[in-house]
C-alpha cells in the first residue's frame, strides 16, 4: 500500500494535480454532455431528413448555414467530451509516471485529429457536395 506522507497532503498538487484544471474538466464534461443531448436530437432530424435523399439534396441541406454551423458545433462538442472522458480513464487507470503524460498527449492528439478530419469532411460536403 502506498504511504501518503504529511508533505504530500500539505501540497496536494504533487499527487492530485491542479484543482483549477480538474474543475475546468468537470465543467467541460458536463456542458458537452448536456449539449450532446440536444445535438443528438438534431442529428436524428438530420439523418431522417437525409434518408433516401440524393447527393444534391444532401449538399443543399448541409449547405444551409444554420445546419452547417450546428453540425460543426456538434463535432467540436463531441471531440471535447471524448477528450475529457478519455483523460479521466487515463488518469484513473494508468499510474506509470512516464506512460501517463504520453497517453494524455496521445489522447489530445487523437481527439484533435478526429475533430479536424471530421470538420474537413463536413467542409468538403458543404462546398463540393
Amino acid at each position: 500500500m502506498q504511504d501518503i506522507s504529511e508533505k504530500t497532503i500539505a501540497t496536494p498538487t504533487t499527487h492530485y494535480g491542479s484543482g483549477k484544471a480538474s474543475t475546468w474538466n468537470f465543467v467541460v464534461q458536463r456542458a458537452t454532455g448536456a449539449l450532446s443531448v440536444v445535438f443528438t436530437l438534431f442529428f436524428i432530424y438530420l439523418v431522417v431528413r437525409l434518408a433516401r435523399a440524393d447527393v444534391a439534396t444532401m449538399a443543399a441541406l448541409l449547405g444551409n448555414p444554420v445546419v452547417a454551423i450546428v453540425t460543426a458545433l456538434m463535432i467540436i462538442a463531441v471531440a471535447l467530451h471524448m477528450r475529457v472522458g478519455m483523460r479521466e480513464v487515463i488518469e484513473d487507470y494508468i499510474h506509470d509516471d512516464k506512460l501517463n503524460p504520453l497517453c494524455l498527449m496521445l489522447n489530445w492528439v487523437f481527439c484533435a485529429l478526429v475533430a479536424v478530419v471530421t470538420l474537413a469532411a463536413l467542409v468538403k460536403l458543404i462546398f463540393r457536395g
